[in-house]
């Protein structure tokens, strides 16, 4: 199977809102019931994501079909300023996935996506809730490294998590 990223446009709301409501009762199902709660992401949210050009979906190419999701944003990143039981390793400029959310009909996105961003910045950070097993450990498969904890802005934690092709 082969896949395609490319910026997300309005027409792709429907979609795109499917995919999250599919991925939070993953994460229900899987251990982690409180990191997307009220609906988040909103549909508000997502359009402004669009607008901003920061969304992206991954589509199937045989099919057509999206079949998953993500905001791709270049830092800094007010959120990641502050960060405890830890630190960053560098201060190179970085770029954020945020909200990376499938379907799950094709096994390897988060591979696929990271490796797509990475051709883009070399250096990568990301965030996940402390409930969020499956997603720590797509990021430590992937090779992120855990840097400390950060607060987002309802002042909830998430681990924090870097990769620098760089530093390797």
């Amino acid at each position: 199977m082969s896949m395609i990223i490319r910026k997300a446009v309005p027409a792709d709301i429907d979609r795109l809102m499917r995919i999250f409501a599919i991925a939070r009762d993953f994460m229900k199902s899987s251990g982690n019931p409180n990191q997307w709660i009220n609906g988040y992401p909103q549909e508000e949210l997502i359009k402004n994501e669009i607008s901003a050009g920061h969304c992206f979906v991954c589509v199937n190419s045989d099919s057509g079909n999206i079949v998953a999701t993500f905001c791709f944003i270049q830092g800094p990143d007010p959120t990641y300023s502050y960060i405890e039981d830890g630190g960053w390793p560098d201060d190179e400029p970085y770029y954020v996935i945020h909200r990376l959310a499938s379907d799950g009909s094709v096994k390897g996105i988060t591979g696929f996506c990271i490796d797509w961003c990475q051709r883009i910045s070399p250096c990568l950070r990301a965030d996940t809730h402390h409930d969020n097993k499956v997603m720590q450990h797509l990021l430590e498969k992937n090779g992120f490294e855990r840097c400390g904890i950060i607060y987002v802005a309802n002042g909830t934690p998430r681990i924090a998590y870097q990769r620098n092709i760089r530093n390797k």
